[in-house]
This record gives structure tokens, C-alpha cells and sequence, in this order.
């Protein structure tokens, strides 16, 4: 099979327009969580969130193409276009006949719908605009990339709540190693910050109304966020033959259904998924020196994926750094995995762990070293990064340093 490279990488986040300031906030703990913008706050009990601030759409697209969009759209576009250009690959010929694109969303176009809803119910109009079915699926994005790009390869979208992301890049793995694709754009994308989208959330009282403390005593729950993360994924004879330098060796992937709850997380089945991604990637607990948990802050994950942690790898949990960055970039469901992946690729590629920030005083419950508030230099071979979603969907990818 074929040894699997990331070679191009690109991403917009409430952090920051591209992939250099969204690490740079990550290493440096610098919260990106606010008060929301443009919504009816006197209507709301959870007035924070990590939006996208001052991103501009006719900066980035023609006026005649911007109907076609929704914001998770444009999001994934622009985060393609960086991975595109980091990654130097010409798409023709071959490679752009049977490059495959896969771009994940948990929820889709959620402006498209919102403002949709607003005009039936509260405006009382009885049309809506003709694009908004087009717009809003959750496939739009995939479908746009391909059209940006001329690729003609397997294309689709993917939808597992939180874990979308990471299932997308796991499946886009699969296919480079395997050899059915010349390479592969996948990624996820998000735009949820919309009125009816966070009252959804409020229902579920798992969001907090003060900020985002993964693994601490006093967390008191999530935190929205939105954005996407793309990367260009290839074998590595193909990228050193183009003279293209790897960022990252993807190597392994480990997925696993809880088969319970469709809220509460198993422990046992986060486990399968992290010892899933270890046996693909042929990697002994112990090479393992950061995972990026998934870390939402919740009262039942962090235990849940502490406990699931030490299951898998027993004495060397001690030893483990894990850190969370939803606190500074907060909770992008179907998009988390991917921006969560630009923490592993800093990490691997700077030898520096990116910290849980605002950590106050740790959970007797959440035991394990979560590199609380300041980075870390580490000169690691190999990581982890964790996502477990609703309705016990869990994917766990396998990333080690690139050397040579």
C-alpha cells in the first residue's frame, strides 16, 4: 500500500483567514470566543461563540458566483484554495480525472436555511429563494470544490456530527493508500452560528454561558464554533517526485460505533476507535507523545475520553500530553476534526504542543497531563487527534512527523 502524505494544508477559523494565524492562536492559547454578532442576544440565554469574524465573501468570490454559496461554502473554498497553493500540485491529466474530493459538514447550510425559515414564518413571504435547496445541502461544498478545481474524481459529502471531519479524511486516506485515487481535497466545513442553530443547542443545556474549560472542575460546557480545514492528501512517491515537501505522514485511522446513547459517550467505544487507529497505523502506545482530544468541555465527555485514554494505553497515559484547543477556537461539529488537525501538524512539524487555555483547576475526574495554558517544546514522533460524536460515531486518525 501506498505511505500517505499531507502536503498541503489550509484553513480559515474564528482564529483567524489562513492556516499560519489559526496555528499561531492555537500555540499561543489566544482565545477567539466573543460575544455573537448579528444575532437577537435579548432572545438568547448563550450570548458567546467563536464566529468567523470580518470575513468579507466578495473578497474572496465574484459577485455572480456568490448565490450559489452558503457560508460553509465559502468557508471550505477558501480553505481549499490554501491547501491548492501550499501543496504545488497541478491538477490535469490523470490526476485531475480521478482526484477525489470529500468535504464533511455535520448540519450543512444553516444560513441558507435560517434566513429561508425567516422569511416563511416571521416575514410571511410565501417563496423562498430558488438556489436555497442547492445551497444548503450538505454536499454543496463538495460539489463547489470540485467545479473550483476541474476535478472529475469520487466525490461526496460526509455527515457524522462531530467525528464528519475525521471520517472524511479517514475514508480519503483509504483510498490514496489503496491506490483507487492519484490523491485526494478533503476536509470539513461549518457555519452554524445562526439564530436557529444555537437555540437548537441551548436546548440540549451542554453549552456554557462563560467560556470553554476543557477537562476542569469548573467547565460548565461547550462552545460554538465554525470554520473549515482542507488538506491535499497523496502517496509519498508522488509527492517527492514533484519535489513537494510532506508536512505530515497520515498512517493510520480507527473508527467505531458506541452502539448506546444518542447523546451520552461510551468510553468503551472511544477506545476501540483510539486502539483502532494505533493497530491500522502499526504504532505501540508508547510512540504515541500528543493527542488533540476532543475536549468539549462537557460534564460526560471529558471523563468519558480521560477514562478511555488510560484503557488504551495504561502506564504510558502518564506520560501523554493532551490537550484540547476547542477552548480557544471552540466546537466546529462536522468542521472540528479538521480545524483540529492544523494542532497536529504544528505540533509534529514545530515540536511544540499547543495548550488547553483558560485551564483552572483540573477535574479529580480528568487526570491526565492536558498542557494547561502555555505551549509546550516537544520534539514528538507521532499523535493522535480524537473525535466523538453524538450517537456514539467515533474516528481517531494517526499522524506521525515527516523527517525526509
Amino acid at each position: 500500500m501506498n505511505r500517505v502524505v499531507i502536503t498541503g494544508a489550509g484553513c480559515i477559523s474564528p482564529l483567524g483567514p489562513d492556516l499560519a494565524t489559526t496555528w499561531a492562536g492555537m500555540r499561543e492559547g489566544r482565545s477567539a470566543i466573543g460575544t455573537l454578532e448579528g444575532l437577537p442576544l435579548e432572545r438568547m440565554r448563550i450570548t458567546i461563540g467563536a464566529q468567523v469574524r470580518g470575513f468579507d465573501p466578495a473578497r474572496h468570490f465574484h459577485e455572480k458566483k456568490l448565490p450559489l454559496y452558503d457560508r460553509f461554502t465559502q468557508f471550505a473554498l477558501v480553505a481549499a484554495r490554501e491547501a491548492v497553493a501550499q501543496s504545488g500540485i497541478a491538477f490535469a491529466g490523470d490526476v485531475a480525472r480521478r482526484c477525489a474530493v470529500i468535504v464533511a459538514s455535520g448540519i450543512g447550510g444553516q444560513t441558507t436555511q435560517d434566513e429561508g425559515f425567516q422569511r416563511l414564518y416571521a416575514e410571511k413571504a410565501d417563496r423562498v429563494p430558488p438556489l436555497s435547496v442547492p445551497r444548503a445541502m450538505p454536499s454543496a461544498a463538495t460539489s463547489h470544490v470540485t467545479m473550483e478545481f476541474g476535478l472529475r474524481g469520487p466525490a461526496f459529502g460526509v455527515t457524522s456530527a462531530c467525528a464528519s471531519a475525521n471520517h472524511a479524511l479517514a475514508l480519503a486516506f483509504d483510498m490514496v493508500r489503496l491506490g483507487r485515487v492519484p490523491a485526494a481535497l478533503v476536509g470539513g466545513s461549518e457555519a452554524c452560528m445562526t439564530f436557529g442553530t444555537i437555540k437548537g443547542w441551548e436546548a440540549l443545556r451542554v453549552m456554557s454561558p462563560d467560556g470553554c474549560r476543557p477537562f476542569c472542575r469548573d467547565r460548565r460546557g461547550m462552545v460554538l464554533g465554525e470554520g473549515s480545514g482542507m488538506f491535499l492528501l497523496e502517496p509519498l512517491e508522488a509527492a517527492q517526485a514533484r519535489g513537494a515537501r510532506p508536512l505530515a505522514e497520515l498512517v493510520g485511522a480507527g473508527m467505531s460505533a458506541d452502539a448506546g446513547d444518542i447523546v451520552a459517550p461510551s468510553v468503551d467505544g472511544a477506545a476501540a476507535a483510539i486502539a483502532g487507529a494505533l493497530a491500522d497505523a502499526g504504532l505501540a502506545p508508547e510512540r504515541i507523545g500528543y493527542i488533540n482530544a476532543h475536549g468539549t468541555a462537557t460534564p460526560a465527555n471529558d471523563p468519558a475520553e480521560t477514562k478511555a485514554i488510560r484503557q488504551v494505553f495504561g502506564r504510558h497515559a502518564e506520560r501523554l500530553a493532551v490537550s484540547s484547543t476547542k477552548a480557544v477556537h471552540g466546537h466546529a461539529l462536522g468542521a472540528a476534526g479538521a480545524i483540529e488537525l492544523v494542532a497536529v501538524l504544528g505540533a509534529l512539524r514545530e515540536g511544540v504542543l499547543p495548550p488547553t487555555a483558560g485551564f483552572t483547576e483540573a477535574d479529580p475526574d480528568c487526570d491526565l497531563d492536558y498542557v494547561p495554558n502555555q505551549a509546550r517544546p516537544a520534539a514528538i514522533e507521532a499523535a493522535l487527534s480524537n473525535s466523538f460524536a453524538f450517537g456514539g460515531l467515533n474516528c481517531v486518525l494517526a499522524l506521525k512527523r515527516f523527517d525526509s
